[in-house]
């Protein structure tokens, strides 16, 4: 019996077949997420492994409120730099959100849903504060803000004469301390607000815009797209995320203390948005890249802690983990097409 006879359409098949892993495994590669979740993955087990302690049940939810605080002001910083600016108040805005949550809350006897919402109604005016003052008078994005960063430390010491506020509601400790199951509430806040942030940006016609704007600013102006609002609505956003966290800031230590509050919390948020494939020239990145970058800092941050480094040598450790990490973005999108960021 004669062997069978391959035609050219059997050897395309078979070519086919054998290649499809690997094109598979190029796509994915490919993609800007890619990089930072292989690197979360990686830095977990590792940690796991040096420590016996990281990934402990109460380790975890250690993690879990920790990332909530970070995550939340690395998706808010980050839609500001889609649209190509920057934002360095938001360290200083979530220390002054939690001053002004406790001393209208204990100082004024506001009750705390109302001492929150107002909180972050006012918030959200500084977020529209930004916006106005970068669109109408074309003050740099990052003169604006590190004005309004100082202002804000200025005020928390003011307002409290540099003494803690004592006697919250309990309901600012609920939103920080409490469970749904094993899970810290924060963590799920955190959760919630990457889904709205997806949502926002990817599957609605106002995210396609604020790409646009920082894809190409002008091209966005002349194709009609409304760029003043655009760039307004995400200092808003940013601003009113940055009140949130300094709410969950002041429930998780049970004081409103000016001296602690979000203190360099702003560039934890723009690492991790940069780590997580945001562009800083703006018009690039996505919400599941950011919340890896976001997760990843977290991973390490504590990682460190559990392997009882000095502290000394933390951030340094940090700074270099952060350099391999931008190093290996660069080269994978050298290397797999994904283009320029």
């Amino acid at each position: 019996m004669s062997a069978p006879t391959l035609t050219p359409a059997d050897t395309a098949d078979a070519s086919a077949a054998r290649s499809a892993p690997m094109s598979i495994l190029r796509k994915l590669a490919a993609t800007p997420e890619a990089g930072v979740v292989i690197a979360c993955v990686v830095a977990f087990i590792w940690f796991s492994i040096a420590a016996p302690t990281y990934h402990s049940t109460d380790n975890l939810q250690v993690m879990g409120r920790d990332l909530a605080q970070f995550g939340i002001l690395a998706i808010g910083e980050s839609f500001v730099i889609l649209t190509g600016g920057i934002d360095l108040s938001v360290g200083g805005l979530a220390g002054l959100a939690g001053i002004l949550a406790g001393w209208f809350n204990v100082t004024h006897g506001m009750p705390g849903p109302v001492a929150i919402v107002l909180t972050l109604l006012i918030c959200a005016g500084v977020g529209w504060w930004h916006g106005t003052m970068v669109n109408k008078l074309n003050v740099p994005p990052f003169v604006i803000t590190l004005v309004t960063f100082t202002i804000c430390k200025g005020l928390a010491l003011s307002i409290t004469s540099g003494t803690p506020i004592t006697g919250l509601s309990n309901i600012f400790g609920d939103l920080s301390l409490y469970y749904a199951g094993p899970i810290p509430i924060p963590a799920l806040i955190f959760v919630g607000v990457c889904v709205a942030a997806w949502f926002a940006l990817e599957r609605t016609y106002i995210g396609r815009q604020i790409y646009a704007v920082g894809g190409n600013k002008e091209a966005a102006r002349l194709a009609g797209i409304p760029t003043s609002r655009r760039i307004t609505s995400t200092y808003i956003v940013s601003s009113t995320l940055a009140g949130l966290v300094g709410i969950l800031i002041i429930g998780r230590l049970g004081v409103a203390d000016p001296s602690v509050a979000g203190s360099g919390y702003e560039l934890t948020a723009i690492a991790a948005a940069v780590v997580g494939g945001v562009s800083l020239f703006g018009g690039e990145g996505r919400i599941v890249g950011i919340a890896a970058g976001a997760i990843l800092l977290e991973f390490i941050s504590n990682g460190l802690l559990a392997l009882n480094v000095n502290e000394y040598y933390q951030t340094v450790a940090q700074g270099v983990v952060l350099g391999v990490a931008i190093l290996a973005d660069r080269i994978r999108a050298r290397y797999f097409g994904a283009g320029k960021r």
